[in-house]
């Protein structure tokens, strides 16, 4: 359920309902290997967004960008901005990420931050909508995932052949199915 503009958005909630589908999911099944100790070592910073429209977005998206930029990595190491309100559409946040890009370019951040993005709607091109590989990227809400890219070049340093990540990720969804995701309480 959306929250509509009667009333107030239940920023505790959904902040719980993200961080029970990282525990979940993404550090659960291994989804990502590095996600783990940035959570246990609480240096993920979660924001909740109130932003009706894109254009509140991709504004509140540069002041993240430039609060990450600034913040000591070894208090905040990356940032999921959680955007309830704007974008449930999954062909307009996949349209919404190419003026994400451009913005961390017109911040000259470029090579220096990057946008990863999750939907409950995702989907990859060339698969019917309830393939269980899209649940690799599908979260309770529409979600930017601001990362640095020195803590991506170390994470590749330590783990020895990354691509495999993408494969490992579809064939345990596979094993796991839409029943076993479901069992997790997950949506």
């Amino acid at each position: 359920m959306t929250p509509d503009k009667q009333s107030p958005l239940d920023k505790t909630r959904i902040q719980a309902d993200t961080q029970h589908w990282l525990e979940k999911a993404v550090i659960g099944l291994n989804l990502c290997p590095f996600a783990k100790s940035v959570h246990v070592n609480q240096r993920l910073r979660y924001v909740v967004s109130e932003a009706m429209t894109p254009e509140e977005l991709l504004q509140e998206l540069a002041r993240e960008l430039l609060f990450l930029r600034r913040a000591d990595p070894d208090e905040i190491e990356t940032t999921l901005v959680i955007h309830p309100l704007v974008l449930q559409d999954f062909l307009d946040f996949n349209d919404f990420l190419g003026a994400a890009d451009a913005l961390v370019e017109d911040l000259e951040l470029d090579g220096e931050l990057q946008i990863a993005n999750f939907h409950p709607d995702y989907q990859f091109g060339g698969t019917e909508p309830e393939d269980i590989s899209n649940y690799t990227n599908r979260s309770p809400y529409p979600t930017l995932h601001l990362l640095r890219e020195t803590s991506i070049e170390r994470a590749v340093e330590t783990m020895p052949d990354t691509d495999a990540i993408f494969e490992n990720n579809i064939a345990t969804l596979e094993k796991l199915g839409l029943e076993g995701w479901k069992a997790l309480g997950l949506k």
